[in-house]
């Protein structure tokens, strides 16, 4: 296949209107009629990409404009590739075999495959576009318009009708990031202005309600549900059309923010409303002579500490929970010291003006128990094989002010890490790219990198025994997903010709178990209990959604010499789904999902899950944050 171009495969939105789902047709056919009558042959319709997910930055199309996916097969960058004609083959939904289908009318042949090939298929496709506008243009406008009143008709008089987000948020800063996030998209929303019922449930004044009579409903409602993966299958009863992507991206989930869907209609609560308008700056007046106490609830407090230590400005954390004027605030809490230069309070002004945290003033700290916060110096792995997710690991760190140093597989082996670091942290990769600078394929068989070699340099055995020495004398590790794989099975520490010290950590993975029974979990929210009352959990609620694809999963044995650990997130027995799509999600059932554990002086916190996904699931954050701010072993 050279290029794709719509309608695309099953499933499809459930809350996109038919209309748009028929103009993507027109144009997609048509485009495929001129691509074909310029001699750009091997296009593909219906075919791998479904139009589930609002990904690819298309939320237009929730937002009623006809949006839709094209996309070229590369070359070797802007280098021309030959292609054998025994070499093409598809893959995946919509097209078993490279042959003549009514997906795939005519067939690419094979040959040379230029980067001015990719031009042309784009312009034409593009022309054909402006074409199909330009022929319907009133038509096309019409539509548009009718599709916005009939959403807003669709508000007024089909379930749901509002969603309602209570004041007393866990985490108050993700509650207004949310309301901000949704007005950036062009949606209305609205403050309550006194106490109201509705059904059984009283809802206090300020509360954020977001009303679906908007021309933007489908957005609303795709954002803010939560996700049920509408399943499809080849044939009757058979084989079921896996996601292309991930299953879940329902905002308040995501963002850990209570969010009630209310299906009952209110004048009363209509007429109770005001617009919410995100306040540009916020006006805090810190005084000198008190301490700053801030919220361990919230992540934007997290960036307040890390911007701090950044400036010199001493923090410590509660040791214990406190009682402020009949408040409760919580244990790992971040404390600012009485400001004692100007210099202080214009950085601690500034960022209290910036970020939204619940903050409290208190005169003294005498009887209150707290631990000094030390800046760590961070070392964040990447590698160089178009590493995305330690791309996305860097913005969150780069977002939250959180200082670090990029070390690639290839630097291991000559880095001062005891010199240079406190954390290692280690994102979702796999082991034998990390390890020795190359994929593993099916059948176990490594491919050779087509990267020049100094950018395909593993960590090898000296980087690796050079990782465990680093950790046996008080460093930390911090690793998700699949580079966990790197702690799993025998390790072995060489400290002299004679002596080489042989173990392995108390925790498995099993993941290939479960997959034998039928785990599949393609990228959706589920369940986790977490253990109270540890440094990892602080500000964290009891039971939260994390962000999963079935793999690792974790289980733990006893521990032996100077080595210990403890579940920190447990998988429970029932109601392991919060949203997208999983099968015999049961299989989890009192499964470890994250792992904290000791190795002489040093620690290691394994996440089974991704806490920074994409930078979409800060109701993480705060699991990854504690881990980097993790105090030295006692």
């Amino acid at each position: 296949m050279r290029y794709f171009v719509p309608p695309n495969h099953d499933p499809i939105a459930e809350n996109i209107d038919a209309g748009l789902w028929n103009w993507n047709g027109i144009f997609g056919t048509n485009a495929i009629k001129d691509l074909t009558r310029e001699g750009c042959s091997g296009v593909a319709q219906r075919y791998l990409f479904d139009n589930y997910w609002p990904g690819t930055t298309k939320t237009s199309l929730w937002k009623n404009v006809i949006s839709f996916l094209t996309e070229a097969a590369k070359c070797n960058y802007a280098k021309p590739v030959y292609i054998e004609p025994g070499e093409l083959f598809v893959s995946g939904k919509g097209l078993s075999e490279y042959k003549k289908s009514s997906n795939f009318p005519d067939p690419w042949p094979g040959g040379w495959w230029r980067l001015g090939d990719i031009v042309k298929y784009e312009i034409v496709s593009t022309n054909s576009f402006l074409k199909t506008c330009s022929v319907n243009k009133g038509e096309i406008l019409r539509f548009r318009n009718d599709m916005c009143k009939s959403e807003v008709e669709k508000g007024q008089t089909e379930a749901p009708f509002y969603y309602i987000m209570p004041v007393g948020q866990h985490d108050k800063s993700e509650w207004l990031e949310l309301s901000k996030l949704m007005t950036e998209h062009g949606v209305k929303v609205f403050k309550l202005i006194e106490d109201i019922l509705i059904g059984n449930k009283k809802y206090k004044a300020g509360a954020i309600v977001i009303p679906l009579a908007q021309p933007f409903r489908p957005f609303i409602k795709e954002v803010m549900e939560v996700q049920e993966y509408p399943v499809r299958h080849y044939t009757p009863d058979g084989e079921i059309i896996k996601p292309y992507d991930i299953a879940t991206w329902s905002l308040p989930l995501h963002k850990g923010v209570a969010c009630d869907e209310i299906d009952i209609r209110s004048l009363e609560l209509e007429k109770n409303l005001r617009k919410w308008v995100p306040d540009e700056i916020i006006v805090i007046n810190v005084p000198k002579s008190k301490s700053t106490i801030l919220d361990v609830n919230c992540n934007e407090s997290f960036k307040i500490a890390f911007h701090a230590l950044a400036n010199g400005i001493e923090v410590s954390r509660l040791s214990k929970e406190i009682t402020i004027a009949d408040e409760i605030v919580k244990a790992g809490s971040f404390v600012l010291p009485p400001i004692k230069k100007q210099k202080d309070k214009d950085v601690i002004s500034g960022l209290l003006k910036l970020y939204d945290c619940n903050v409290i003033f208190l005169d003294s700290l005498d009887e209150v128990e707290t631990e000094e916060v030390k800046l760590p110096r961070i070392a964040l792995v990447e590698s160089w094989f178009h590493d995305k997710d330690a791309g996305w690991a860097r913005y969150i760190f780069d977002t939250y002010g959180i200082a670090y140093t990029v070390l690639h597989p290839g630097d291991f082996e000559n880095a001062g890490l005891e010199e240079n670091f406190d954390v290692i942290v280690f994102p979702n990769e796999k082991k034998d790219i990390l390890m020795k600078g190359k994929y593993k394929r099916r059948g176990g068989v490594y491919s050779a990198p087509s990267y020049p070699p100094e950018y395909t340099k593993g960590i090898g055995d000296i980087g690796w025994g050079k990782v465990l020495k680093f950790i046996e004398n008080g460093g930390k590790v911090v690793a998700w997903g699949e580079s966990t794989g790197l702690f799993m099975g025998p390790q072995a520490i060489k400290w002299t010709e004679e002596k080489i010290e042989e173990f392995t950590l108390p925790v498995n993975d099993i993941t290939a178990a479960l997959k034998a029974k039928g785990l599949y979990c393609p990228g959706s929210l589920v369940n986790v209990r977490l253990k109270q009352g540890h440094p990892l959990t602080l500000g964290m609620e009891k039971e939260i959604g994390v962000f999963y694809r079935g793999n690792p999963v974790f289980t733990t044995r006893e521990p032996y010499f100077d080595m210990d650990r403890r579940v920190i997130a447990t998988f429970p027995e029932k109601d392991i789904l919060a949203s997208g799509y999983i099968e015999n999600g049961e299989l989890l059932g009192r499964k470890a999902g994250m792992v904290w554990l000791k190795k002489g002086k040093g620690q290691i916190v394994l996440f089974a899950f991704l806490p920074q996904f994409r930078a979409s699931t800060p109701v993480t954050y705060k699991l990854l944050f504690n881990a980097l701010l993790l105090p030295d072993v006692k």
